[in-house]
């Protein structure tokens, strides 16, 4: 986006996962296009990097730091928003954790941190911020997954947290249909970013290594400047990569063809599970 635009001038942003990957790439997109950016995220340290960037290239920025799995922390987000700019017009409920294992072998305290995370986490943020986005017609924004509308092997919990993310948000448009609230979820395809790295193991550790070529995926900075133009368009739906709204429409029509496809592609990777 040009950044003379200013698309977004004066509206409030706030952007969950902050610090790095696809979050921290919408909150340079949006802060170029003049949105004010409230930054959230676990690493403070981080967070305060981006913020700093940001008012380096002539942005507004303020970041909160935030565990979304804690309720209060939710609540302290909005509030602490609220208090600095008085309104919220759009909420990126974008933070998130994956994983890589078979079920088999899995402590299910991986499961738990990945609903808490990546499905409570913007439950709770999407509960404290809907009457501020209500009242300015707002937009909410849920970054899914493809693996939020097929299986993935070795994910169980990162499907599951998407599945649930997708009907969450699904029905919030619903119930809020005459009420000018816009509810955006992206299913993104595989995206370079630093998830892949801190995607848990079967005993809940970060593996610190990808297992995917990460320079042959669609960059985090694409992904922000498609969400961005999808926000000022109204969109309801975003599913992206070639390679992903294929694999949707497979898996749509030809299920059990689509199932053997997926798992031959997936067992390709280094020291696979499966």
């Amino acid at each position: 986006m040009n950044r003379n635009l200013k698309k977004f001038n004066g509206e409030v942003v706030i952007i969950t996962g902050a610090s790095s990957g696809i979050g921290k790439a919408c909150a340079f997109e949006f802060a170029d296009n003049g949105a004010l950016v409230v930054l959230a995220a676990r690493r403070e340290n981080e967070l305060k990097k981006v913020e700093a960037e940001i008012k380096k290239r002539g942005g507004e920025a303020y970041s909160v730091k935030t565990d979304v799995k804690n309720i209060e922390d939710c609540k302290n987000l909005v509030d602490k928003t609220i208090e600095k700019y008085r309104k919220i017009d759009v909420l990126i409920n974008n933070a998130g954790i994956s994983m890589r294992a078979n079920f088999e072998d899995l402590n299910l305290s991986v499961i738990k941190e990945l609903m808490d995370t990546n499905f409570y986490g913007a439950v709770y943020c999407t509960k404290y911020a809907l009457p501020y986005l209500l009242k300015q017609k707002g937009t909410i924004i849920a970054i899914s997954s493809i693996s939020g509308l097929t299986p993935l092997p070795g994910r169980t919990g990162y499907c599951a947290s998407k599945y649930a993310v997708d009907g969450f948000f699904n029905t919030l448009r619903l119930e809020n249909i005459k009420k000018g609230l816009n509810v955006l979820v992206v299913h993104p395809g595989f995206t370079s970013s630093n998830i892949r790295k801190a995607a848990l193991n079967k005993l809940g550790l970060p593996q610190n290594e990808t297992p995917r070529d990460e320079n042959k995926m669609m960059s985090s900075k694409e992904v922000a400047g498609i969400i961005v133009k999808a926000t000022l368009n109204r969109k309801r739906d975003l599913t992206l990569t070639l390679q992903g709204k294929l694999t949707v429409w497979l898996y749509k029509n030809f299920p059990r063809l689509t199932d053997w496809l997926i798992i031959h592609v997936m067992a390709k990777e280094p020291n696979s599970p499966f």
